[in-house]
């Protein structure tokens, strides 16, 4: 029968830890609340750098084998930048991006192909430290998403591409759809590409006049544009990050207040027994003195 003081004493073990998920729950709600701010009234403005290149290779004053960072190549290193975050405690967030990065790393295995890693956040950079050949690793990155970091990330890919060490780049981050749904998404970075019904459709409508020439736009907006989507797929995995975690510690809370229950439960049984066994004892002792 267990003791009554141990299970007194996980009751208030448990409440305590239910009292720290309840208040890392707030910490993320709140975090949550500033990080998707920053995400809404970024999401316009990296698209605009992408609908500028439409519209610029769409007018056919330019070719896309002008710029090396168009420049398409026969495939044999390919570079992934897999966002992650620096922390746990947020649920399986991390794990589905790691496992999503370990799919992308076989099929690309499958085709004679060689992954080379660019890890953005600690749990990344951990997992696959002897796993996989990592170019660079940045962590303590993702507490709080700055450009600065972003564009050195960026310039880190681009001059691999630029050098030959990898032909092909992509990001892989996790995607915030809302609170309860955020998945990993993967997208070509490098080389920069326009789709081709698009680029139809903008030729059609016309192009607008630009000045300076499109070849001097193009050849200062590509390098911004990548900078905008690692710095993009940075607070998309640092918004994804927040939501997951507050779901994590909210189901965690209650599952506390489930142990409390069963644990006063079982403390209750467990003390009536106790009180029953006392009284037949009792009751026992007295009828042996009689018989006496």
């Amino acid at each position: 029968m267990p003791n009554l003081r141990d299970i007194r004493r996980k009751i208030e073990a448990v409440k305590k830890i239910g009292q720290i998920t309840r208040a890392m729950n707030m910490v993320a709600a709140a975090k949550l609340r500033g990080a998707q701010t920053r995400l809404e009234k970024f999401r316009p403005y990296g698209e605009k750098y992408r609908e500028v290149i439409r519209e610029l290779v769409a007018s056919g004053a330019v070719l896309p084998s002008q710029f090396p960072l168009m420049e398409t190549r026969e495939v044999r290193n390919v570079g992934l930048i897999l966002v992650t975050a620096d922390r746990g405690l947020c649920g399986a967030f991390n794990t589905n991006l790691i496992k999503e990065a370990e799919k992308f790393m076989a099929e690309q295995a499958r085709e004679g192909r060689q992954v080379k890693l660019i890890c953005v956040g600690k749990k990344g950079a951990q997992y696959f430290r002897k796993r996989a050949e990592i170019l660079e690793a940045y962590t303590d990155v993702m507490g709080r998403v700055l450009m600065q970091d972003a564009r050195t990330i960026a310039r880190r890919a681009m001059r691999a591409f630029l050098d030959g060490e990898i032909d092909e780049a992509y990001l892989l981050y996790g995607y915030f759809i809302n609170v309860v749904r955020q998945i990993p998404k993967r997208e070509k970075l490098l080389p920069i590409s326009v789709e081709k019904g698009e680029a139809e459709e903008k030729a059609f409508r016309g192009a607008p006049i630009y000045e300076p020439s499109p070849e001097e736009l193009l050849d200062q907006i590509l390098p911004m544009y990548v900078n905008t989507r690692v710095f993009a797929a940075m607070l998309e995995t640092a918004v994804s990050e927040q939501a997951s975690r507050m779901t994590a510690m909210d189901n965690a809370t209650r599952a506390c207040g489930d142990m409390v229950r069963d644990l006063t439960l079982l403390f209750n049984k467990t003390r009536q027994a106790s009180i029953t066994k006392e009284l037949m004892d009792i009751v026992g002792g007295a009828e042996a003195l009689k018989k006496a």
